[in-house]
């Protein structure tokens, strides 16, 4: 009882840029006790219909600062939104950080990376890190950075094994999950998923697809995406650049559906900057819990034997499954975010 009464004790102000690992993380946060307020998509905890996650059950609706916080830019925090809080948590918002940094720096703020910083970024960074700055990574890649500035901690984003799971790969489908593949195209390895996929029955999932022709699978709901991860046979992985692994990756990966992935020298796009980001080639192990390569012919080869084999596909999908568990479960990182945060006492 002592524990939970010292978890509600603290007031998390949760600035984000991206809604579903919002989602997750303020879901998470609040089940640990804490007394959060998000200042962005779920600045309500019932969310809005057109989120691509439900609402988090549980979360104070913090109304009076929800007024304040609709009615003033990010960057310009007023001290209503600053001073009630123990911790201000920014998720990748570089301008919100600097400009608020003078305001903000008595508290503890930590800078929550999305795996999209570079050098420039990293430069940055450093001074604000010299005065106190934490920055929690996802990924251990991220140390090859250009300027690298450190880490406080390294806390990968997670999935819940009991909501994603029961793959059963009964359809013999390969399938994908991206935004705008084709109009994001590069940095989405358009060119290379489209090749992975060709000739076998295949969708693409997600908004701004129409481009794709009858490639396109549209935007799913959260359950029907959850069940086309579990009933899907392969999943073809392009991720984006420079992301050392994404979201789709773990949501994949945990669910048990096998995966085949671009490897390194793909991954790093030729025409941009040279980055060593990548992680992916590093969690799956070549044709024991997943594959990758740089060898797109050879990921289609993969992905026949995939489809007319389901046992070794189940075999396939199962050690993947492990691996999920052991990297990205949510008790593994709920139990880091309680030591990082001191409330594992």
């Amino acid at each position: 009882m002592y524990r939970y009464e010292l978890f509600r004790k603290v007031k998390l102000h949760y600035i984000s840029c991206h809604s579903i690992l919002e989602y997750d993380e303020v879901k998470l946060f609040t089940e640990m006790g804490i007394d959060v307020f998000s200042n962005g998509a779920y600045i309500d905890p019932k969310g809005h219909i057109t989120l691509p996650r439900p609402a988090i059950e549980g979360m104070v609706y913090h109304e009076d600062l929800a007024q304040i916080a609709r009615s003033t830019p990010r960057t310009e925090l007023p001290p209503e939104l600053i001073e009630p809080f123990d911790v201000i948590m920014i998720m990748h918002s570089p301008d919100v950080l600097f400009q608020n940094w003078q305001r903000i720096k008595h508290k503890r703020v930590i800078f929550r990376s999305i795996g999209q910083s570079t050098g420039g970024l990293e430069k940055r960074l450093k001074p604000l890190i010299d005065e106190g700055l934490e920055v929690v990574r996802y990924s251990p890649m991220e140390k090859n950075l250009p300027n690298y500035a450190g880490e406080t901690a390294m806390i990968r984003f997670y999935k819940d094994p009991d909501e994603f799971k029961d793959w059963n790969g009964d359809d013999p489908l390969v399938i994908n999950f991206t935004q705008s593949l084709k109009g994001r195209r590069d940095f989405c390895h358009h060119d290379e998923i489209i090749k992975m996929m060709e000739g076998f029955n295949s969708k693409v999932y997600g908004n701004g697809n129409d481009d794709l022709g009858s490639l396109n699978g549209g935007e799913l709901p959260y359950e029907l995406m959850k069940g086309k991860m579990r009933d899907a046979r392969a999943y073809a992985y392009g991720g984006t650049y420079p992301a050392c692994y994404t979201l789709s990756f773990i949501e994949a990966m945990m669910t048990g559906i096998p995966i085949l992935a671009i490897g390194k020298k793909t991954a790093n796009i030729e025409k941009f900057e040279q980055l060593d980001f990548y992680e992916v080639d590093q969690i799956i192990e070549d044709g024991v819990n997943g594959f990758c390569s740089d060898e797109i012919d050879k990921l289609k080869d993969y992905i026949s034997i995939l489809l007319s084999n389901k046992d070794y596909a189940q075999k396939i999908g199962k050690k993947g499954r492990e691996t999920a568990i052991k990297l990205f479960s949510k008790e593994t990182i709920k139990n880091q975010w309680l030591k990082y945060l001191n409330l594992d006492k």
